[in-house]
């Protein structure tokens, strides 16, 4: 009877063995059939601006590359927030991803009611590239490096306007970036958007921006607008001969970082297969092309690579936004 039980038991150890060495968990079942339907991607602004540009050219990509689309779906409203919460608070099944963008990392500071905390409570799933501000001065500024437009502020105090394309922008905050790390203070004039601010800028209403790489290249290239230098780390190869703010204000680095994030509790299997489609697709060449045009290199890596960029970027603003003096309630 002894011996009847142990065959018994060595044949139910045997059993269960099997099972769990052919059994597929189902968060890994539902990352090898992923995706089964279309990929709600959200953006946080209307169409056409350059983070709508970035995830429409992800996007098309990834839906050819996965078998199903990637649809954006623009949610614009109070600073990116509604449709950063909109996919804080979708169901995490990795059909719906956010368009990642600087706004997420300043506005963890610049709003001090937010009912999420972007850190903790986003995936990140991919960074796609980082894109320069550029460092812009009208014509009539006679400064030609940031050394001596730095001393042409302090020498002309109350008489230089900062222009940007809104509150609490990173065109605004690249601004007091400067301004706190330079000592020379200007007084800001926010507009609503890059356009109208760049038109003042060349009636000479207001003397500096720091604006987007993709939107003031055209001024810059066409001599209606100079640039004094770019706020990445390293040169552009867009504009090879215009140097970094950092060669004279050391440590100052304000660049755009973009990338996918997904709700929290994403399974860890579906971020991964996204990761490796995203990265694929910043690895051809004609991706890697039109990210450059926009203004950086693409950015390939792990989820966790991107995870420290979004620590570290939103410290960063952090930082700016209470030297500042900022808040949006």
């Amino acid at each position: 009877m002894t011996s009847r039980r142990a065959a018994i038991g060595l044949i139910a150890l045997g059993f269960s063995a099997f099972v769990s060495s052919t059994v597929v968990p189902v968060s890994s079942a539902l990352a090898l059939d992923y995706p089964t339907r279309p990929v709600r991607f959200v953006v946080g602004y209307p169409p056409g601006g350059a983070t709508d540009i970035l995830a429409r050219l992800i996007g098309q990509r990834l839906s050819e590359k996965l078998g199903q689309q990637f649809i954006v779906e623009n949610k614009p409203g109070a600073g990116n927030n509604i449709g950063t919460e909109s996919v804080i608070n979708a169901e995490p099944d990795g059909y719906t991803v956010l368009l990642v963008n600087p706004a997420n990392y300043i506005n963890a500071t610049l709003y001090p009611k937010l009912s999420f905390n972007f850190v903790r409570d986003i995936a990140p799933v991919a960074a796609f590239h980082r894109t320069a501000n550029v460092m812009t001065v009208n014509k009539d500024i006679t400064a030609k490096t940031v050394a001596e437009f730095i001393a042409y502020v302090k020498a002309n105090p109350g008489k230089v306007n900062l222009a940007s394309s809104g509150n609490g922008t990173s065109v605004h905050l690249s601004g007091e970036m400067f301004m706190m790390m330079s000592g020379a203070k200007m007084q800001h004039v926010p507009y609503r958007g890059a356009a109208p601010a760049i038109t003042d800028m060349m009636g000479g209403q207001v003397q500096l921006i720091f604006d987007n790489m993709p939107s003031i290249i055209q001024h810059i290239r066409s001599g209606n607008l100079r640039a004094l230098a770019v706020t990445t780390t390293e040169k552009s190869p867009l504009l090879p001969d215009v140097p970094t703010v950092a060669e004279t204000v050391p440590g100052y680095e304000a660049s755009a970082l973009f990338g996918m994030g997904a709700p929290k509790k994403t399974p860890p299997e579906i971020i991964a297969k996204l990761n490796t489609a995203v990265n694929e697709v910043l690895a051809e060449p004609a991706i890697k092309a039109k990210l450059i045009d926009l203004g950086g290199d693409p950015l390939i890596g792990p989820p966790e690579a991107f995870g420290k960029m979004i620590v570290a970027e939103t410290e960063k603003w952090e930082k700016v936004v209470k030297a500042a003096g900022l808040k949006v309630e």
